[in-house]
């Protein structure tokens, strides 16, 4: 394995138990695809460091429990966003 990938490997691991983030937000954070996260956590980091892939993989489980929780959080701001300008434009009549 190329160095630059097992850093990055530990540095997702590290970012992830540190912030609570999800995969996306890693992804993002680190400019590589969600795949790319997710390969690094679960197949190369117990190899370069099991501790911190043990932390990692609880921070996900925990994610992945939860995620449900947060489309719903989500889609209900989207609709209060929505109706919060829908009003605004019908009382500028």
């Amino acid at each position: 394995m190329k160095e630059y990938i097992e850093e990055r490997a530990i540095a997702i691991g590290q970012y992830i138990v540190e912030t609570n983030s999800t995969v996306r937000q890693a992804a993002k954070q680190f400019g590589v695809s969600k795949s790319t996260v997710h390969k690094d956590l679960i197949e190369r980091l117990p190899d370069l460091n099991a501790t911190l892939a043990e932390e990692a993989r609880v921070v996900l489980n925990t994610n992945k429990s939860e995620r449900h929780i947060r489309g719903g959080l989500a889609t209900k701001a989207k609709y209060e966003l929505i109706n919060s300008k829908q009003e605004s434009h019908t009382g500028c009549a």
